[in-house]
């Protein structure tokens, strides 16, 4: 089974915002993986997701909501 995104494309997406030089917010496929499952746990628990979900899967609602920029990974620091 093909994911879309991959973790590729979703990485990039994720790290859009990082400047040259700074460290990435995600720089494996494990964090990207481990940050989407924790969404997915959070939408899971009840909180509300920030894209129209409806029939959809909670790690396929995550996904989407990090493709979409709806939801962002902190860093260690946030």
């Amino acid at each position: 089974m093909m994911l879309h995104p991959s973790y590729t494309d979703l990485m990039e997406v994720v790290n859009a915002d990082t400047e040259p030089g700074e460290t990435p917010i995600v720089n494996s496929r494990y964090s990207i993986v481990m940050a989407t499952a924790k969404r997915a746990r959070q939408l899971i628990g009840g909180s509300p997701a920030t894209i129209h979900a409806v029939g959809k899967k909670p790690l396929s609602i995550a996904v989407k909501e990090l493709w979409d920029g709806s939801v962002r990974i902190l860093g260690d620091e946030g």
